[in-house]
């Protein structure tokens, strides 16, 4: 077929490099030519997106070619990528100096990302293409993540009831310099019914896992790393499954906080509910059927009086302590520690912090 010769051409006339090399070749500049709606699902750390087909476009033409002819796509899709190169070039590339060396890829280091590098490199620029494009550096992080799972040797779980402050302490102990993988915040949810985070969206899995591959990498894999006990999901997202296997068999350390301790802690984490009453009570609706009328009837009347401390009291009491109960015990193993705080807050988090330490440098976890 003269048209995927054409293009087996082009890619073989363009120098490559393996997804695992990238990070080898100090790139100017990594450029994702695919559509803002494929970048946004997931790309390669660092990217930028300078689309040769807009979302609009690409739905065009691939509407063309199955409906029309793929030669009329093809025309179509030329005078396209075309315009939007030109317009790159004279915007984007203006001030490119002679000795700019970018990286181009697409999504299977095809047409798109070819076209792009070509024009590129006949400008006297030193383009590289991903080989085989995002799909292979989909392929690559994937295959990665499972060889870092088979080498890790000392997960932790931070354990506790909703509020007792577990994020907080996995933070204290990354900003120490210890070893964490914060799930929640890759995933942008609290991995809760009320737990979708206002300023941002989940990412998607394959953004997920990419995000994940990265916090992994450069670890020591037989050092502790903590992680929060989370269920298999967090929002939308699913925990890998290999990493879901080693989570449920690691050590657990509990915090054990009482129930009005938590619900301050939780009423600083929530402002963004507590400000708006209407809001909370629409995110509630996925769990109001778990209750009774007069457990639901009480949380209502909490909410539109601005009583939040009663209204968190309860729904810890009646919702979230009882769920999550349920799921530690048919999830992880008893815990080998359990580590009192009367209040959340830094100085009380970092005396639980230096305890587990301390039970680190004893060895108590390998016994």
């Amino acid at each position: 077929m003269p048209g995927k010769a054409s293009k087996d051409f082009l890619t073989r006339s363009l120098p490559t490099v393996l997804p695992a090399e990238i990070e080898d070749h100090e790139f100017d500049e990594i450029i994702d030519v695919r559509a803002p709606a494929e970048f946004m699902d997931d790309h390669v750390p660092g990217a930028i997106n300078l689309p040769v087909l807009d979302d609009d476009q690409r739905s065009e033409v691939g509407r063309v070619y199955k409906q029309v002819s793929p030669f009329e796509a093809r025309r179509m899709g030329a005078g396209l990528v075309s315009s939007n190169i030109a317009a790159h070039l004279r915007k984007h590339f203006r001030d490119k100096q002679v000795n700019y060396r970018p990286l181009v890829y697409c999504w299977r280091g095809g047409q798109r990302s070819s076209s792009m590098a070509t024009v590129l490199s006949e400008v006297g620029w030193r383009v590289h293409l991903i080989d085989g494009g995002y799909r292979a550096y989909r392929k690559y992080i994937s295959n990665c993540l499972e060889s870092i799972f088979d080498k890790i040797t000392c997960f932790r779980v931070i354990a506790g009831l909703t509020g007792a402050g577990k994020t907080l302490l996995l933070k204290r102990l990354d900003e120490a310099g210890y070893q964490v993988i914060d799930l929640e915040g890759l995933a942008c949810h609290r991995g809760s019914a009320l737990g979708e985070d206002p300023e941002r969206g989940q990412p998607s899995q394959k953004r997920f896992e990419t995000l994940l591959f990265r916090q992994f990498s450069g670890m020591d894999y037989s050092r502790p790393i903590y992680v929060e006990s989370e269920s298999s999901r967090v929002g939308r997202v699913q925990v890998p499954a290999s990493m879901w296997a080693l989570m449920k068999e690691a050590p657990v350390i509990e915090l054990d906080v009482p129930l009005e301790a938590r619900a301050r802690y939780l009423l600083g984490e929530y402002g963004h509910f507590t400000g708006s009453p209407e809001l909370l009570l629409k995110k509630m609706d996925p769990i109001l059927p778990m209750h009774s009328t007069d457990v639901v009837d009480q949380w209502s009347e909490s909410i539109r009086k601005g009583d939040f401390m009663a209204f968190v009291t309860s729904i810890l009491k009646h919702h979230y302590d009882p769920a999550y109960l349920r799921s530690r015990k048919k999830t992880y193993k008893l815990p080998l520690v359990s580590l009192s705080i009367d209040q959340v807050g830094c100085e009380s988090v970092d005396k639980v912090m230096n305890q587990i330490l301390n039970l680190e440098q004893d060895s108590k976890f390998d016994r």
